[in-house]
């Protein structure tokens, strides 16, 4: 494929559950590569002065419906975590350690499943620790680095860079120049590729 797929994220949202999900069946079947852009959603909604739909009763209400209508669809496990919300500043600090370790990938399979598939209580340290070594991920090593300045600030900038680009929210995604926001706009950029591959054949 000539474009990886952009894809903002930040563990605490389950329609980006939902998107990274999604995603990797689309890499599955064209070979499509995803990269991978950890950001600090509560920055974004900070800096576009947006607000989480979880905490407008009626909006949530129906997104619970509405996601579950989307995971039957993409034949994917979705729970809701009974801890939600839980505060992801540490977990996405950890992203960008995974990065530098060359592990990311396996870290968010590991972390999205542990808040969305299996929901564990992903701000308590102990149960973070637990649920990284379970995986054979360095546990010590994640944390200790979370706490480093270079990942501080370069997850704060990332996401001030993330707001110049245009994000309000996740998942966002971009293919080439388009931008998407929402997993269920998902199908845009499928159709899309679906499209480039006709016109190679």
């Amino acid at each position: 494929m000539d474009k990886a797929i952009e894809f903002y994220f930040d563990f605490g949202s389950p329609t980006t559950y939902l998107a990274y999900q999604r995603l990797k069946q689309l890499h599955e079947k064209f070979g499509v590569q995803i990269e991978l852009k950890p950001v600090l959603l509560g920055g974004l909604f900070k800096g576009a002065n947006n607000n989480s739909p979880a905490f407008v009763p009626l909006k949530a209400q129906w997104m619970d419906i509405d996601m579950k209508r989307y995971a039957k669809r993409y034949n994917v496990e979705l729970k809701q975590n009974p801890f939600f919300p839980i505060n992801t500043l540490y977990l996405m600090r950890g992203a960008l350690v995974a990065q530098e370790m060359g592990c990311l990938d396996h870290y968010v399979d590991t972390v999205f499943n542990a808040m969305w598939r299996e929901p564990q209580n992903l701000g308590d340290l102990a149960t973070l620790i637990q649920t990284l070594t379970a995986a054979d991920l360095d546990a010590e090593k994640i944390l200790a680095g979370a706490q480093q300045d270079h990942i501080k600030q370069d997850l704060k900038q990332r996401t001030n860079d993330a707001l110049e680009r245009g994000l309000f929210g996740c998942p966002t995604l971009f293919y080439g120049d388009e931008f998407f926001f929402g997993q269920d706009r998902i199908f845009f950029i499928e159709e899309m590729i679906e499209s480039e591959n006709a016109n190679r054949s």
